[in-house]
């Protein structure tokens, strides 16, 4: 049978089940990457199990999130997770040696291998022809100990690219016409795969771009072929070696399918406060700036920085703007300084930062109050930027730069001069003097943790009860984020480790006393209800252990995010669908839902009754849990479970 690339990986690393859409398969993972906001509980995770030593092919562990150190708790989980790496088996990156996304392409990623990431953007490697998904700290735990990886099989959506890109339009605003089409929830359940005439434009790093921000589509993954580019790519970074062809065989077909005309396309611009509220450029020409962005996971490459240091050639930064550089690895900053391209940014104006994510995730570099902010990342909820009442826009660096330059949002078109022509160096400068290797099994075993004070055990929960009464404590709408669930930046993430400390931020951007609230119902439990794609963004399983923490046993929305409801799963909480989405109208905040033989009606059928003992009326609900994720949810959670398993298979 003809088999696309995506199905072809798939198939590789089968290890359960079968490859139909919908169905639960579980896969082999080869490679690991952690970051530091959420490998903290990665490395606790593996120290509750017991584990003697990674049993992955390679697992890297970066810390390029929590890089500022205005007090202690940065600093001390940065030597936790140093002393992890060393611990278990593990290669990591040192504190500004760069993004993970990026420097994993760079320095580890393999063509036709499976990589797992405790990061929602770990899909970016799938740029050269890997299998790579984000998922939550705990199922990445468990890979590194050498478990399959479980999810539904995807459908898979096939993209089609003709034509070639015309000047002042590049990667990013390929992935942005993308969500104009289909919005933040319009790849949910599906491996997007780029194929056609296309690709062979579009570099390397261009297709980490795309990639990388397939998340934003609510994707499961992307995938590239590897192909001749990959291979030039795999080259100049001295590892030609590690590349293998990987392309779709003649007829193979794909679930949906579709086609991009990249001669078509336009500068775009995703508008506050969505990665999907994209128009062209041109459409809101003219509005005044206060700030412009350049770097991040979603423009990481060496072109991404040269071209904006070509057109601010011999130029200004609008006194208005602060044009703001993040190096996204220690390599691409002494190629940018070897090649000019850092002296042009610093004399025209902009403020170089170290490599790492930086303002990205909220850890500096916020916007003024109720100002554009134009920025190469990939997402832009409200108030990530650390600026509550922020208006962060997501563009190209070409319109990053044009607009930095005149000081209103920019066609780059417009600009009146002449594209600068710029690719990746042939022969760039290779650094990985800042990736420490895993120590031998005999030294690691001798090596013990280093745990600061801001470090907490894991928090232990009891199994799902059969009765429950549920107050609901908040009633949300759509698209909720996890940025909102779990805000990130430089007043939160520091507690990563912290579970009672961080638990007293959720929900924080939404209802400030939802955790006061949730405290006082600790006892009995509560419930959440939520709209269509509750959970969308990142990975982080705080997101779903911190609300745990303070309570949470069930959550009932029109439709989750994928990652978010593994999350959920995995910290014993019930994701349930409505049925009916005429109940969502029934469930107001304050209401009691009343559960009763919950258990048993998990293990006989999908629906779940229950009664608003409020209205009076008795409602029905769904879940999509496999046998495995059901006895997940009955032992409490999946470090339950697994623990149950070890002792049942001794």
């Amino acid at each position: 049978m003809a088999l696309n690339v995506a199905k072809k990986l798939i198939r590789a690393h089968l290890a359960e089940g079968e490859m139909q859409p919908g169905r639960e398969i579980g896969v082999h993972i080869d490679q690991t990457l952690t970051q530091d906001a959420t490998g903290t509980l990665v490395m606790l995770e593996l120290e509750a199990m017991g584990l003697d030593r990674a049993q992955t092919e390679l697992s890297a562990q970066y810390v390029d999130h929590n890089l500022i150190q205005e007090d202690f708790k940065n600093p001390d989980d940065h030597l936790f997770l140093y002393s992890s790496c060393r611990r278990f088996g593990i290669w990591f990156s040192r504190p500004g040696n760069g993004v993970s996304h990026p420097v994993h392409q760079e320095r580890f990623g393999k063509p036709g291998r499976t990589l797992l990431g405790s990061d929602s953007h770990t899909p970016a490697a799938g740029a050269i022809g890997m299998l790579a998904i984000g998922a939550g700290g705990l199922e990445v735990a468990l890979a590194i100990a050498g478990q399959p990886f479980y999810l539904k099989m995807p459908e898979i959506w096939g993209i089609e690219l003709i034509g070639t890109l015309p000047d002042w339009v590049s990667a990013k605003d390929v992935i942005l016409e993308m969500l104009r089409r289909h919005g933040v929830a319009g790849g949910v359940g599906r491996i997007i795969e780029y194929r056609g005439r296309g690709l062979a434009a579009l570099s390397a790093m261009d297709r980490h771009v795309i990639a990388n921000m397939g998340a934003e589509l609510g994707a499961t993954t992307t995938v590239f072929p590897s192909d001749e580019i990959v291979r030039g790519f795999l080259r100049s970074q001295g590892r030609e070696a590690d590349w293998t062809s990987v392309t779709s065989d003649r007829g193979a077909g794909y679930d949906i399918e579709e086609k991009i005309d990249l001669s078509k396309l336009e500068p775009m611009i995703a508008m506050p406060s969505s990665p999907g509220n994209v128009v062209p450029v041109r459409e809101v020409a003219g509005q005044e700036i206060c700030q412009a962005y350049v770097g991040s996971s979603a423009n990481p490459g060496y072109r991404d920085f040269a071209i904006v240091a070509e057109m601010i050639r011999g130029r200004r930064v609008n006194e208005r703007v602060s044009l703001d550089v993040n190096p996204t690895s220690r390599q691409i900053l002494e190629n940018l300084v070897r090649d000019g391209h850092l002296l042009s940014l610093i004399h025209a104006g902009a403020r170089i930062h170290q490599a790492g994510c930086n303002g990205c995730i909220g850890m500096g570099q916020a916007p003024a109050t109720d100002k554009i902010s134009l920025r190469t990342v990939p997402r832009n909820f409200p108030g990530r930027s650390g600026t509550r009442e922020d208006k962060v826009c997501l563009v190209s660096p070409e319109t990053a730069a044009a607009s930095a330059l005149t000081g209103v949002i920019t066609d780059p078109r417009t600009l009146g001069i002449a594209y600068p022509k710029v690719a990746d160096p042939e022969h760039p400068l290779l650094n990985a003097e800042m990736l420490l290797p895993p120590l031998p099994p005999d030294q690691a075993r001798r090596e013990k943790l280093i745990k600061g004070p801001n470090i907490e055990a894991l928090p232990q929960f009891d199994p799902l009860p059969d009765a429950l009464a549920l107050p609901v404590l908040l009633k949300l709408g759509d698209d909720i984020s996890t940025d909102e669930i779990m805000p990130a930046g430089s007043r939160v993430l520091p507690f990563r480790s912290n579970i009672p400390k961080i638990s007293e931020f959720v929900f924080e951007p939404i209802d400030p006393t939802y955790p006061e609230r949730a405290t006082q119902k600790a006892g009995g439990g509560h419930a959440i209800v939520a709209g269509s794609n509750y959970g969308q963004g990142s990975s982080r399983e705080h997101a779903a252990l911190a609300p745990r923490y303070l309570g949470l046993r069930v959550v009932i929305a029109k439709r989750f995010a994928r990652i978010h409801w593994q999350n959920l799963v995995d910290y014993g909480v019930l994701p349930l669908t409505f049925e009916k989405l005429s109940d969502y109208g029934d469930i107001e905040k304050g209401h009691v839902l009343r559960f009763k033989n919950l258990r048993g009606q998990l293990q006989k059928n999908r629906r779940i009754e229950m009664e608003n003992t409020t209205s009076g009326h008795r409602l029905t609900a769904s879940h999509d849990l496999s046998e495995r994720q059901i006895g997940v949810l009955l032992a409490g959670g999946l470090i339950n479970w697994a623990k149950a398993q070890v002792l049942a298979s001794r």
